[in-house]
């Protein structure tokens, strides 16, 4: 069996047998690599009759003579379809407008329908057969649409590190709302959060947010139940629990102790449950029980099936705690359609609603913190943030397993930033389940998004056109790319982008094919420029030729605050931690840090972001204050400004590489969250970005 056999079949299902890396070199996949990448795929070529019946298998799912269930098409376009017969269709329109219409033959045997003005899900009939229109506008919602002619500014904020009394020591939705009002009055307008994801209810060791269960839900410990149930309740429930000072300990603590705090405040929330049901029980739920019956209904199987999830996970895991994933447990129960799940759900009906419960008020919390955010003044609100995959062992990926890529993982290939390459222990939608399902995973993952904001940052938005996967068990260098359908993608993300009236922001760092970001900038889907990252032949580049659709930032969660890396922390933390790659010294890193250093320094000072005559100082504080006053004065339509370098601190809430060796996601912030602007460091920055505002 030759290599170009296994060449055509890994090109066929779309994996990019040739690419080129960050250095601008090309590579092409090896064999081997090849051939768990098609096994994953259910298209094992092992052998040459393996080869054939995978060829076979291909050719009867790729479908090339039919019509998918879903086309995406834009306003005023021409829509193309596959081969099919001239025939008269009937078009109907999402507002119950319908028409009849021709289907013209083109040269190259398929069929041609005439452009549509209207934005929308559409329904086309021909024959016996209906397929949805999705027809998007030109661009997504954008900066411009919320506030013409205006460049804003937002704070990025790790939630989970945010302080307010009895937050019980994991930051939530009140301190979001608490933030808000200070951020506000001060001239901001966004507020984009981390990952707040549903993780694993029944282990809390797995609390890192970018590795969600399900993306379609979220993290109850980050929910404020005092939304729904008020103040004095919550307090009283507090103490019924007797944690009260055990709550008082871990609050004050720097670190998070994710085991304690959130068994602490699931009591709570069980709690507040226990009395809840009761209340149902006797027919005195009110406004609160019509409230959760409408959520739970609206929820659907989704929901049904996540918490059926989150109970079977608990029950497992008190027998084997070894059987941590789905994958491991025992083949009956591995079916979430089949009879010992129902079997099941009929004898833990409770703790299934328990699920439901928390899920309720950690929407009813979010939605109530963007509200307030609104409310306060804030012409985005929170800009939610979309992980690039889920665990292959969590929820997402035991309900909907035919959706994804599970035995692949995503990551990233190895880079000048991550020489070793990355897995993220992910997985990730398949390509031909989405057009088989006419998109709905993905619909459902971008709405649950956009919900509750006012904006949605795509994590690893490269994503939408290629990931890389990488097999169980493999190296992060040995996998590859696989295609994915970026149009149809980027059109369902601008026609929902509208629908919600949210902006856009894609994470474009790291190695991006050539010719993306400019695709991303004709749909209005901003990218990111991060300080760090722009520079050119003669150092750091001026604000003035920033672009001025890309988000503008200081730094992000991966990476040194400007503080850290003035002070070189982030070179002693991998040091440390011996995170250099092969080639790579710290004394040699810490050469160029000064050289680095004084570069940026006098980008400063050419900016006027601070005095020409000032000496480059040891003091970070000076350069935090440059670096702010640098971006605000970028074009950039909206800048955001990550909350530790808004507070001057050095160390960065994530390091790439790091496992138990460095407190990864689990920094507090010292003031509390009403407090934050009392600060005059952090009043005087906002005042420089609220400037940008007004000119």
């Amino acid at each position: 069996m030759s290599d170009e056999a296994i060449h055509n079949l890994a090109r066929r299902v779309g994996i990019a047998v040739d690419w080129t890396n960050a250095a601008g070199e090309p590579q092409r996949v090896a064999p081997d690599v090849l051939r768990r990448m098609l096994g994953a795929l259910e298209l094992p070529c092992d052998t040459q009759a393996q080869l054939a019946a995978s060829r076979d298998r291909l050719a009867a799912t790729i479908g090339e003579d039919t019509l998918p269930p879903l086309i995406t098409a834009e306003v005023d376009e021409p829509i193309v379809l596959a081969s099919c017969a001239p025939a008269r269709a009937r078009l109907v329109l999402e507002d119950g407008g319908a028409q009849g219409i021709a289907l013209a033959p083109r040269r190259d045997g398929r069929c041609a329908l005439g452009a549509i003005s209207q934005p929308g899900y559409h329904q086309l009939q021909i024959g016996e057969q209906t397929i949805t229109l999705a027809v998007a506008p030109k661009k997504c919602f954008t900066v411009e649409d919320v506030a013409a002619d205006s460049r804003l500014w937002g704070l990025a904020v790790q939630l989970y590190g945010l302080r307010r009394g009895s937050d019980g020591a994991i930051g939530d939705t009140g301190g979001v709302c608490a933030l808000a009002s200070g951020a506000a009055q001060h001239g901001a307008d966004a507020i984009a959060l981390s990952p707040i994801h549903a993780l694993f209810g029944a282990d809390q060791s797995r609390y890192e947010p970018y590795s969600p269960s399900s993306r379609l839900f979220l993290n109850p410990l980050h929910a404020d139940p005092s939304v729904l149930f008020g103040a004095d309740r919550v307090a009283a429930a507090i103490d019924a629990t007797g944690l009260a000072a055990e709550w008082a300990r871990l609050e004050a603590a720097d670190l998070i102790d994710w085991s304690a705090a959130a068994a602490n405040k699931l009591a709570l929330l069980r709690r507040l449950f226990d009395d809840f049901s009761a209340e149902l029980g006797h027919g005195r739920g009110g406004t609160l029980a019509n409230d959760f019956a409408r959520f739970r209904q609206g929820g659907g199987d989704l929901l049904e099936q996540h918490a059926r999830f989150e109970a079977l996970h608990a029950a497992r895991l008190a027998v084997d705690r070894d059987a941590w994933s789905w994958r491991n447990w025992p083949p009956q129960l591995q079916d979430p359609g089949g009879p010992a799940v129902a079997d099941f759900a009929a004898a833990h009906g409770r703790e299934i609603t328990f699920h439901v419960f928390l899920q309720w008020v950690a929407d009813r919390s979010l939605a109530a913190a963007q509200a307030h955010a609104r409310l306060a003044g804030m012409r985005i609100g929170l800009i939610a943030d979309l992980a690039v995959g889920m665990d292959s062992g969590g929820s997402h990926a035991w309900s909907r397993q035919h959706d994804l890529l599970i035995g692949l993982n995503v990551g990233a290939p190895p880079d000048l930033f991550n020489p070793l390459g990355q897995s993220w222990g992910l997985t990730a939608f398949s390509p031909r389940a989405l057009v088989a399902r006419s998109f709905e995973p993905f619909l459902a993952t971008l709405r649950a998004g956009m919900h509750h904001a006012g904006g949605v940052r795509i994590d690893h938005v490269m994503g939408l056109t290629r990931l890389w996967l990488v097999p169980d068990g493999a190296s992060p260098a040995d996998g590859a790319y696989l295609i994915y359908p970026f149009d149809d993608l980027v059109r369902l993300i601008k026609l929902e982008s509208h629908r919600h009236r949210a902006i856009v922001i894609g994470e474009d760092l790291g190695t991006v094919p050539e010719g993306f970001r400019e695709k991303l900038d004709a749909a209005a889907i901003a990218g990111m420029r991060v300080l760090w990252f722009e520079r050119d032949e003669d150092g750091f580049v001026p604000p003035g030729a920033w672009p001025r659709r890309a988000v503008a930032m200081t730094s992000t969660h991966d990476l040194p605050t400007v503080a850290g890396w003035w002070r070189g922390v982030d070179i002693d933390a991998r040091t440390r931690l011996g995170l250099f790659g092969p080639q790579t010294d710290a004394q040699t890193l810490r050469h160029q840090r000064e050289i680095d250093r004084e570069l940026l320094w006098g980008a400063f000072r050419a900016a006027g972001a601070t005095p020409v005559a000032a000496d480059v100082p040891d003091d970070p504080a000076p350069a935090v204050d440059a670096a702010v006053r640098f971006i605000a004065d970028t074009p950039s339509q909206l800048v955001l400004v990550p909350l530790e370098d808004a507070l001057g601190l050095e160390e960065q809430p994530n390091l790439p590489g790091a496992l138990d060796q460095y407190p990864n996601w689990r920094r507090r912030y010292a003031p509390a969250a009403d407090e934050i602007f009392d600060d005059p460091a952090v009043r005087a920055r906002a005042r420089w970005l609220s400037r940008r505002s007004a000119s």
